[in-house]
């Protein structure tokens, strides 16, 4: 005898992602995986067409934040933590801090398998569930929904990010003695709550790299990135 499918928890889900559907049946689309559509011949059908919205519109709200937010970065770190952030691994992350396997649609098969738990599944169904919120409430609920998980996300990346930049030069130069880096601060703008620094750093005497932040350390840290461009790294 086949185990029936428990009802989804709307109510719980909702609160986890803080946010009230004004009509469920986008968040049941969004949860209806293909397998269970596939199985029951449900008339919702499944979440990939949500998942295919979901993806743009996290894209464009990972990216407009960053680009609203850190304006000295290049584009090519932008594609680069915008990736980061959008990628599988995290949106598996932000589903499995919803406790979305749990509400999941799945077929009997899928179920047994592990598909509550698996990544891709998990990834998708977060793309979906954003496309629902921002089907049923609009841009403004969707972004909130992404900056919840995506912001503390951005800060890691860029301290990670940044630490690798210094961290790399250091390396490389220590690999001859004789050698040693200086940073100095060459300027400073803006008032107290909006400040703007700008760094050089000295391979001895000369500059070798020039990089602008927020913070000193902000600076510090573009600036050893554009020496390690400018030697090839």
């Amino acid at each position: 005898m086949r185990k029936e499918t428990k009802p989804v928890d709307c109510a719980g889900l909702e609160k986890a992602l803080q946010y009230r559907f004004k009509d469920r049946k986008y968040l049941l689309n969004a949860l209806t995986h293909s397998s269970y559509a596939n199985e029951n011949k449900r008339s919702l059908g499944s979440n990939e067409r949500l998942e295919f919205l979901g993806d743009s519109v996290l894209g464009y709200i990972v990216a407009d934040y960053l680009f609203r937010n850190y304006p000295d970065l290049p584009e090519g770190e932008l594609t680069r933590t915008r990736a980061a952030l959008v990628c599988e691994k995290a949106c598996c992350g932000f589903s499995r801090q919803l406790g979305v396997g749990d509400a999941l649609l799945l077929s009997h098969g899928e179920q047994n398998s592990g598909g509550r738990n698996r990544s891709s599944i998990l990834a998708d169904a977060f793309e979906a569930i954003l496309a629902a919120v921002y089907l049923d409430g609009g841009m403004e609920e969707a972004r909130k929904l992404v900056l919840r998980f995506v912001v503390p996300l951005i800060t890691a990346t860029r301290a990670k990010t940044f630490r690798d930049y210094k961290t790399k030069l250091q390396e490389i130069i220590q690999q001859n003695p004789e050698e040693s880096l200086e940073y100095v601060l060459t300027g400073e703008s803006g008032p107290d709550h909006d400040k703007h620094f700008t760094v050089e750093v000295h391979l001895n005497s000369n500059v070798i790299g020039k990089g602008g932040g927020r913070s000193k350390k902000e600076a510090e840290q573009q600036a050893a990135r554009e020496a390690l461009e400018l030697m090839g790294y």
